[in-house]
């Protein structure tokens, strides 16, 4: 043993560093926060990652894929997985009970994998396809209800408003004009009946008359 090979004894709780407290503790005058600038200034917290302004690594670096946070909330079960259990009707719990999900799952759905070849009732699990023809065809049963296809939706259009055409004059026009005419005429004449000592429009009389 020597005294450069000194340890602390395995499992010993050494003392808790208390920065600031005189030159002698390694730690006086700055407390190990150096000299001046942001970090050395209290509350100039910044958040993890921030680099003064410039983009972020986390922001600069190319992003690939998505990771669902719901992804582990439903397992999936093999047909294998279904041959090998013992019980003719099968749900989630009895699913956890057999270890074939983990007791975290919130459902389950049944894929084709494997082969299955004895009959079995599904409830409240959901299948594929390809998984409700394999159970159908070896005599079983599930109320997975079946998946109808989503209605297209009607496109949203407005019809474009045409330009009217216009009415070239005809014979129509030119008889409204001709009665338009006609009837101010006639207003004129009973309106000379009614001031029959009124001198006619358009003429003036001389002058001392």
């Amino acid at each position: 043993m020597e005294l450069n090979t000194l340890k602390p004894a395995p499992g010993s709780k050494r003392a808790r560093k208390r920065v600031c407290r005189g030159i002698g503790s390694g730690t006086g005058k700055t407390g190990g926060r150096g000299h001046k600038g942001q970090r050395a200034r209290s509350g100039g917290f910044h958040k993890v990652g921030f680099e003064g302004g410039q983009m972020p690594l986390q922001r600069r670096l190319p992003k690939r894929g998505f990771n669902s946070p719901t992804r582990e909330d439903t397992a999936e079960v093999r047909l294998s997985d279904l041959e090998r259990l013992k019980a003719e009707k099968i749900d989630l719990a009895a699913l956890k009970e057999a270890g074939v999900v983990p007791a975290f799952s919130n459902a389950a759905k049944v894929i084709v994998s494997g082969k299955l070849a004895r009959k079995v009732a599904l409830a409240g699990i959901a299948v594929s396809k390809g998984a409700r023809a394999a159970i159908e065809a070896a005599g079983g049963s599930t109320d997975a209800p079946i998946p109808q296809p989503k209605p297209k939706p009607e496109p949203k259009w407005v019809a474009a408003p045409q330009p009217e055409a216009q009415a070239k004059p005809g014979k129509d026009e030119a008889k409204a004009k001709a009665d338009k005419s006609e009837a101010r005429a006639k207003g004129e004449a009973k309106k000379a009946e009614a001031r029959p000592h009124a001198k006619p429009e358009g003429k003036k009389g001389k002058k001392g008359e």
